[in-house]
């Protein structure tokens, strides 16, 4: 059976010959050891054997600059975060069935970050796990199995958030009672006011569940629409679809694995860039700054009934070391101010991008907020027609000149910019340089 390749950014198993005899059998012991369901970066995937900051480093101590990487955010083997895992392991790591401070010291702290009102936290391990526990709890509240996504969402990998996640392809179905809607595009629905648009199809979404006797339980969306090509303007435009969700009787989750922690630069979290209150909130990847830890926070009335009816136990989430983790990746956003460099150097990145497009043509678009950044690639501007193959020739030409980036949308033609929070100004004009290089290349 031959591989699926719908996976955006995917090596190519056909191209195996073309790569070293070492890279060859590295990837021919991943078949055989690990199977087929894994994939990999680049038509020339990376051996990395180290990170230090902004940078990592292949088998042959060459550096690439990493402006994608949203797992270790703060830094690759950030020293605070390195010391704070070795302290706790060292002294104690156990589940949460026991009394430990940890747990509640980051569980305080990290509430502190949120409206008052979402005042309980719960965690696990992934943003897949957290996502699953807020669509049970979700499902509980409202009574509801309905769920409404983005027509490329990404959310997670457990079966039941599987099912929500269109970005995962064709072969893997979505279930009968999801509805998907059009991503909030402000570039291919300019002459729409995209918050109303936005409201409609998901309003549509949910007449089409009720007339097929599906209640709602849930809109859930990434809030910088990170897999469906980066939409994050004009601020406030999901206000309309929040709304109807509700009036349904379903909730809104905002996953927050992509736009939290500082990322989006204006505000901690991507939705307080909307001045809305989600219903239950997720988070996962950036949170321990590579170590596994996720969480979900969430209104005290909403985990009432699901609480008192149904045990939560995860062996390690909420662990010792995975809360030192994690609170001492708080400490450096907020004693370094990365909320604020994001907003700086991501505007910096995206004003260099926007003076690429006047000498590049194949720029159509660019957008995003923070160190969160699109920019879609068109050979024709006035019809906006998709560049997937000149996306891809431009991530790859990147990577070969030492920057990492990658892709997404709907069409395959957007540059995923997503570099760490610490990114300067300086690693801002290597990675614009890299990109006109490229860019000229083609």
């Amino acid at each position: 059976m031959s591989q699926d390749k719908s996976m955006l950014n995917a090596f190519d198993p056909d191209r195996i010959g073309a790569l070293s005899p070492q890279e060859a059998d590295m990837i021919e012991q991943r078949r055989r050891l690990l199977g087929p369901a894994y994939r990999l970066f680049y038509e020339e995937p990376l051996h990395i054997v180290r990170g230090e900051g902004v940078w990592l480093y292949d088998n042959a101590g060459r550096p690439y600059l990493d402006a994608y990487n949203n797992v270790a955010s703060i830094g690759h083997c950030r020293p605070e975060v390195v010391e704070a895992i070795a302290r706790q392991a060292a002294q104690l790591n156990t589940h949460t069935r026991y009394l430990h401070e940890r747990v509640l010291q980051y569980a305080d702290r990290l509430l502190k970050t949120f409206p008052a009102e979402l005042s309980h936290v719960m965690f696990a391990c992934t943003g897949s796990e957290a996502n699953d526990l807020a669509l049970r709890i979700a499902r509980k509240y409202t009574g509801g199995t309905g769920v409404i996504v983005t027509q490329l969402a990404y959310h997670g990998v457990t079966t039941a958030i599987a099912e929500i996640s269109p970005s995962l392809g064709p072969s893997v179905p979505l279930g009968i009672h999801v509805r998907t809607v059009d991503a909030p595009d402000t570039y291919w629905y300019a002459d729409q006011d995209i918050g109303e648009k936005f409201t409609a199809d998901v309003q549509a979404a949910i007449d089409d569940m009720v007339r097929h006797g599906i209640r709602p339980a849930a809109l859930i969306f990434d809030t910088v629409f990170s897999s469906d090509g980066v939409f994050s303007h004009p601020a406030g435009f999901i206000r309309g679809a929040v709304e109807a969700i509700r009036r349904a009787g379903g909730l809104f989750i905002s996953d927050e694995v992509q736009a939290g922690f500082a990322r989006t630069g204006d505000t901690m979290w991507g939705f307080q860039r909307h001045g809305v209150l989600p219903d239950i909130v997720t988070m996962g990847k950036p949170m321990g700054n590579g170590h596994p830890v996720s969480g979900m926070v969430t209104r005290p009335e909403i985990l009432q009934e699901f609480g008192a009816q149904s045990r939560y136990f995860n062996t390690f989430g909420g662990n010792p070391v995975s809360c030192a983790a994690a609170l001492a990746t708080l400490d450096v956003i907020q004693s370094n101010e990365l909320q604020r460099n994001a907003a700086v150097v991501g505007e910096y990145i995206r004003d260099g991008f926007r003076k690429l497009a006047q000498k590049h043509s194949l720029i159509g678009d660019v957008r995003g907020a923070g160190l969160f950044i699109g920019v879609e690639l068109v050979t024709d501007r006035t019809l906006k027609t998709p560049a997937a193959k000149q996306c891809s020739e431009v991530v790859n030409g990147m990577r070969r000149r030492g920057v990492l980036i990658s892709s997404c949308g709907l069409r395959g033609n957007v540059l995923k910019v997503r570099p760490l929070l610490p990114f300067t100004v300086e690693n801002a004009d290597q990675l614009l340089s890299v990109a006109g290089q490229t860019l000229q290349a083609l």
